[in-house]
């Protein structure tokens, strides 16, 4: 059976940048950091108090009637999408034929915070009936379909922090099959709630660089001390690309190959092996030669197990070659978006490719005898570069690999 090509001709975000593409692409150039103080609840009881927290946000980037119904996700789910579907001019002519996947590792939350002080504080009379509604899985891919009239295949993926890109890997795969010409796909997180952070606490996986936010998220540097949770959403609209081309689209890049398993190992430790066979499977999907890769847009959680794990993957893989071979981690300016962090770094792999820029690893200072690749170091760099790696590992042994390229 032939397969599709896929390409991207839209994207969306919301980020610490704050709303758009521009701002977010702006943010990672100039090496900015998005880590602030966190002002959303109160922190003071806690060891970590900062996160990437999306001040800016506002119900009316939605574009949506209901938003006021909606969780905080799903808001930024629709923002995002409204920015995508702007972006890539694209009319609904079939909506049999577009659909919806996207990613989220927790959901609606702040939604179940919500209820769960209301039940404790005032009693189950005064739980909001919009509970289970705003809160489950599926909330924000069902919202999109609704606000632009789809009725394609739609559903949500969780895979803890490859969830964005699983969803926009099986977006990719119902296209190439043929079950759509065009999808929204991608992911969203709002885990800045009382409750979840919390746990994140508990788990003493976040940095405790309370004083200095700004230099806190420190990927592949041998003085980091944990990630740093943030917030977002990313929505790229993939078509079939003789849909795209002859209904002229802008095409930014070209999805070429998708490769996900699982460690089959332990909960939240990271296993070479299983990344290491993960982006073997995103290479021969894509009948990729190691030699032709330009570019990586790693994992980089600025955790001392995962960080050096992912280069060791790389080295794995990639050989003599891994030298040679730039990578860097945009979570060390944004943060640690859980289900949405695949997606935005997606979209970074696709500005990288159209921009010919690298964004860069910021805070990186200490080399560690572990990670010693080449990270793009706290300056952005300008490369000809024609195929990228976009790498996302998550807790459950999840791995998830995306490969696109400039077009041919």
């Amino acid at each position: 059976m032939p397969r599709h090509r896929v390409v991207v001709t839209g994207f969306g975000l919301v980020t610490p940048f704050g709303v758009g593409q521009q701002v977010f692409w702006e943010g990672l150039t100039q090496g900015r950091s998005a880590i602030t103080a966190i002002d959303l609840f109160d922190a003071s009881a806690f060891r970590t108090r900062i996160a990437g927290a999306c001040p800016s946000f506002a119900i009316e980037h939605c574009d949506y009637a209901d938003a006021d119904r909606t969780d905080r996700v799903s808001q930024f789910a629709l923002a995002a999408a409204s920015e995508a579907m702007r972006s890539s001019g694209l009319e609904i002519e079939d909506e049999e034929a577009t659909g919806v996947i996207l990613g989220t590792g927790i959901g609606g939350i702040t939604t179940i915070d919500a209820a769960q002080k209301s039940l404790h504080t005032k009693g189950p009379r005064f739980v909001s009936p919009m509970t289970v509604p705003m809160s489950m899985f599926n909330a924000a891919a069902s919202h999109i379909c609704i606000r632009y009239g789809l009725r394609g295949p739609c559903f949500t993926l969780s895979t803890a922090c490859s969830s964005g890109s699983n969803a926009i890997g099986e977006a990719f795969r119902t296209i190439q099959h043929g079950y759509a010409t065009s999808m929204l796909a991608g992911g969203a997180d709002a885990p800045l709630s009382y409750g979840i952070f919390s746990g994140w606490n508990a788990l003493r996986v976040m940095s405790q660089r309370n004083d200095t936010p700004a230099t806190a998220m420190r990927p592949f540097s041998r003085d980091r001390d944990g990630l740093v949770l943030s917030e977002g959403a990313a929505i790229v609209v993939l078509e079939e690309y003789e849909h795209a081309r002859r209904r002229g689209a802008a095409i930014h890049a070209e999805l070429i190959g998708y490769g996900y398993n699982n460690d089959g190992l332990h909960a939240t430790r990271p296993s070479v092996d299983g990344q290491t066979k993960s982006i073997r499977r995103a290479l021969a999907d894509a009948e990729l030669d190691i030699s032709a890769v330009d570019y990586i847009n790693a994992h980089g959680t600025a955790t001392s197990a995962n960080d050096a794990t992912e280069t060791q993957a790389v080295k794995n893989v990639f050989g003599a070659h891994a030298k040679r071979l730039p990578m860097s981690s945009i979570k060390s300016m944004i943060g640690h978006s859980m289900g949405a962090a695949g997606a935005i770094e997606f979209v970074a792999s696709v500005l990288s490719l159209r921009e010919g820029v690298l964004p860069p690893t910021i805070n990186y200072h200490v080399p560690d005898p572990d990670c010693d690749l080449d990270y793009v170091a706290n300056v952005a760099r300008e490369a000809r570069i024609s195929t990228v790696l976009s790498n996302s590992f998550a807790f459950g042994g999840c791995n998830a690999i995306l490969a696109l390229r400039a077009l041919h």
